[in-house]
This record gives structure tokens, C-alpha cells and sequence, in this order.
């Protein structure tokens, strides 16, 4: 195994980790907090490092070419950094109702995020 995937398998489990800290300790405590939001962006970060990590290992025809693992991948991202900006807006902005409600698209984009996870694992598992 090289030292890129092992690198890149360590952070996109720690992004793994952490995004599930996240989304349940808030799920669990049915208000979005500050501590929420940490657990967010660190797993945004670790999985935009573990991606980009993954990417490098790719040839050129390979991530050229358009697979279900890469489209749920770029859907994952995107709803995470849209997950974490919106994050940082209601608790910034105080809105009770969407503190109080915040968890529901949460555990939707955590859902969502285990897609392109679990289908990278049977991709590397299957070579």
C-alpha cells in the first residue's frame, strides 16, 4: 500500500468519524451548538484531503471518466460545504426554529455522504 492511500484512507476515516460526532451528538441533543459546527467543518476538511489524496492515485483515463462513485463523491462535497456554511449562518444569525431543526438536513447530508464511503470501500475492497 503506498503512503498516499494510506494517508488518504486515515483522513477520509477521520472524516468519517468526525462528521458522525457531528451530526448525531446534534441529532441526539436536538439543537445545533458551536461544538457542532467545529465537527462539521473538520470533517469537511479531512474528507476534501482524503479526496484529493484518492484523486492523485487515479491515471488520467480513470478519473476522466464519469463513475458512480465519483458523481455521489462531488454531491457529497458540495452538500457538506453547504451543511457547514448554512451551519455557521443560523447559529451566527440565532434563529431558534432552525437550531431546533437543523438536525433533519444534517442527518440527510451525513446519509448522503455515506454513499460515495461505502462504495469507495467496495471499490478497494474488490482490488
Amino acid at each position: 500500500m503506498s503512503p498516499t492511500l494510506i494517508k488518504a484512507i486515515i483522513f477520509i476515516t477521520l472524516a468519517l468519524i468526525l462528521y458522525t460526532i457531528g451530526v448525531w451528538t446534534e441529532k441526539i441533543g436536538k439543537t445545533l451548538k458551536p461544538f457542532h459546527l467545529i465537527f462539521f467543518w473538520a470533517g469537511l476538511i479531512c474528507d476534501s484531503l482524503g479526496t484529493f489524496l484518492m484523486s492523485k492515485l487515479t491515471d488520467s483515463a480513470e478519473s476522466k471518466a464519469l463513475s458512480l462513485h465519483g458523481i455521489t463523491g462531488a454531491i457529497a462535497i458540495i452538500l457538506m460545504m453547504v451543511h457547514a456554511v448554512w451551519a455557521t449562518v443560523v447559529l451566527v444569525k440565532k434563529d431558534e426554529k432552525s437550531l431546533h431543526t437543523f438536525h433533519r438536513f444534517s442527518l440527510f447530508v451525513w446519509i448522503v455522504w455515506l454513499v460515495p464511503y461505502i462504495l469507495g470501500m467496495m471499490m478497494g475492497m474488490g482490488r
